[in-house]
Parts: structure tokens; sequence; C-alpha cells
């Protein structure tokens, strides 16, 4: 079921956010406990957009009393997307009448925290307002499609650096990180969406680096992983015709941190 506001949606509710595709939203994982790594994030991430996108404020505490209600009685763990959109927003007039940010919950369920290891391709590619999580993936899905038809998993972003040498910036739908030779781990410094999960890795595993990394230097790498809310830590086993090892223990180090993060109550 779908519900704004806490009640079930209307059909008008939805065809007024499938015709404008404006708003944004996060993606959390309810965990078989009912607690949610990096709650308190995802609140942060959708307050902020919010006055992004709306110009208007949004209560995280109704936000959390939404999600609640909508995954009582569910067997868990569940993902949970949690959209904020305006059903009133007229596509000529975007800006009239001030924003009115209603919350739409949808819930699936969620599978296995660390899935099998992806095989992408590295294509040119800059969201729209990178900054933000929102709704409009056109882009994004068009290539991911491209990027499956040619018999890969998933699109890896790249865009140029200021010599021209194309840089990494982040996946399709995830962020993106390397391990480096001597067993450090390196975020690329792009413009790219600052995920949750990435947040908390690196809080849980200080040190790493942020940083430009180019295309020409993975065959440096010794890994590469894929992160997000719904995945976890994702090894990703292949870019293009290079491959990693899906093994390397310092994957193994990143899942044992993230598995061992407490997960936030979504209490009253």
């Amino acid at each position: 079921m779908a519900t704004v506001d806490g009640v079930p949606a209307s059909t008008a509710q939805l065809a007024a956010l499938a015709l404008t595709n404006y708003g944004h939203f996060t993606t959390l994982r309810v965990e078989e406990g009912g607690g949610v790594r990096g709650l308190g994030p995802h609140l942060d991430r959708l307050v902020r957009d919010c006055a992004a996108v709306f110009g208007a404020a949004l209560d995280p505490g109704r936000v959390v009393a939404y999600v609640r209600e909508a995954v009582a009685g569910l067997p868990r763990p569940l993902n949970v997307r949690v959209t904020v959109f305006d059903p009133a927003l007229d596509i000529g007039r975007p800006a009239e009448p001030a924003g009115d940010p209603h919350v739409l919950v949808t819930v699936r369920p969620a599978g296995g925290l660390f899935p099998p290891p992806l095989r992408v391709s590295a294509r040119p590619y800059r969201r729209d307002v990178p900054s933000v999580k929102h709704v409009a993936l056109f882009g994004q899905l068009t290539l991911r499609r491209a990027a499956r038809s040619a018999g890969f998993d998933d699109v890896l972003f790249t865009g140029p650096g200021p010599d021209g040498e194309p840089l990494v910036s982040e996946g399709c739908t995830w962020n993106v990180g390397f391990v480096t030779a001597d067993g450090g781990v390196v975020w690329p410094e792009a413009a790219v969406l600052p995920g949750v999960t990435m947040r908390l890795l690196k809080e849980a595993r200080p040190g790493a680096l942020v940083r430009p990394v180019s295309v020409a230097e993975l065959p440096a790498m010794r890994a590469a992983f894929a992160t997000n809310a719904a995945i976890g830590v994702r090894a990703v086993r292949a870019v293009d015709g290079l491959r990693f090892p899906a093994d390397d223990p310092v994957l193994a180090e990143l899942r044992a941190a993230y598995a061992a993060l407490p997960a936030e109550p979504l209490a009253d």
C-alpha cells in the first residue's frame, strides 16, 4: 500500500506526482528489529532537500510517524521509500502556490544486505542538481538500461576533470568507493549525491581519503565497491574490461563495520 500523510494514497495524488515528476525522496531499510541505520541522516536529508526543492519546512517527527504506521505488522527487513511532493503543484507555474509538501510512503520487501558483486560500465553523465536526491531519474535509468542491454549489471558515471581527463563520480543509484594498493579507502571527490551509507562508513572507518579519482588510475586500485541503504556494501567486480577481486579483506572490514552500526528505532 502507498500512503500519503498516513492515509491510503488517492489516484489523483499519485497522478499528480507522475505527471509533474517533481519532488525528492530517501530510501531507508527497516531491519528485523524495527530500527533503521542512519535514521537521523535520512531525516536530515529530507528536511534539507524539502527546503531546497519547495522552500518549505518538513517536520521529521511527522515523517517517522508515517513510516512507523506503514511498516506496522509487516515482515521485515523492508525497504521504505519516503517521497516528498506537492499534489497541487502546477507544471506551468511550479512556484505557485507556495510549497505544500506531502509525504508519500511506499514499502517493499528488502533483499540481502550485501548482494552479489556488480559488473558496471563507465559512461559520461552528471545528474541534475546532484546534491539533491530528487525524483527525476530519466537520465540515470536511460544509462542503466543501456548498460544492462550491453551485458552489465549497472552503470558508473564519469565526468571531465580540470584537464579534460575523465573522473569517476558515482553509480546510478549508489556511491562508489575504492581500495588502494596499500589497503586505504578513497571516495571520489565530485559533484555527487552525499549518500547516507557513505556518510556512515566514513564515520565508522575514519581516515578514508576524498579526492579526484581518474578512470586512468583504476587499474592501480585493489578493489571497488558500491554503497547505499538497500545494499550496504556491494563489491564491484568489473568496470568495463577491468576486473577487481570481490573478496578483498577491506571489503569484509567495511561490511562488518556497517553491519555493526546500531539501528535507530522508529520510536514514538
